[in-house]
């Protein structure tokens, strides 16, 4: 018998196969209703990421997602994935449209939200996020989710508005302000 595999980090290989050209496209940049997405992927130490993948998935501005599995009558035909690598500077952009908001498992609605993987040299798993919006207090201010963040740490999961439907989410990976990431 043979002992297990070890273990192998992601990359820095992502780029050879996984990224495709419109893949931080989810929708057109002539959308009327497209939003900007974009910050920069930082290490331990503050350093820009250049070869890690940021993976979006998220529901239509609705609050439909475009997937069998979503268990209400309505399913979108908005595709909701975007993936994007990191430039050498560790910057990222999603272009897509605000989503709104979705139930929880209990029924109460969740603040609009964006979930996010993040794959990166030196990770056994990708990391996993959310992206809030600071534009939307009231609805933050309630979502069962985030309210499971300690109130000081709740600022690494918003994305805070820069002018016409542009918004600024930095991934910090480790070490002072990094991201909050949840266990799935």
């Amino acid at each position: 018998m043979t002992g297990l595999t070890p273990s192998q980090t992601v990359g820095p290989f992502l780029s050879i196969g996984l990224p495709w050209p419109d893949g931080p496209y989810v929708v057109d940049e002539s959308d009327a209703d497209a939003i900007v997405i974009e910050g920069v992927v930082t290490d331990g130490n503050g350093a820009p990421v250049p070869d890690a993948l940021v993976e979006t998935w998220q529901a239509d501005p609705d609050g439909y997602f475009n997937h069998p599995d979503d268990p209400r009558e309505k399913v979108s035909d908005f595709r909701g994935f975007g993936r994007c690598p990191t430039e050498p500077d560790g910057t990222y952009r999603i272009v897509t449209r605000k989503p709104g908001s979705v139930p929880a498992a209990d029924g109460a609605p969740q603040a609009p939200h964006i979930d996010v993987s993040v794959f990166a040299r030196g990770l056994l798993n990708r990391v996993v996020t959310r992206i809030y919006f600071g534009d939307e207090e009231a609805a933050n201010a309630v979502d069962p989710v985030l309210s499971t963040v300690p109130a000081d740490r709740r600022s690494t999961l918003l994305a805070v508005p820069e002018g016409d439907r542009r918004y600024r989410f930095d991934v910090r990976l480790q070490g002072t302000d990094e991201t909050v990431f949840f266990a799935i």
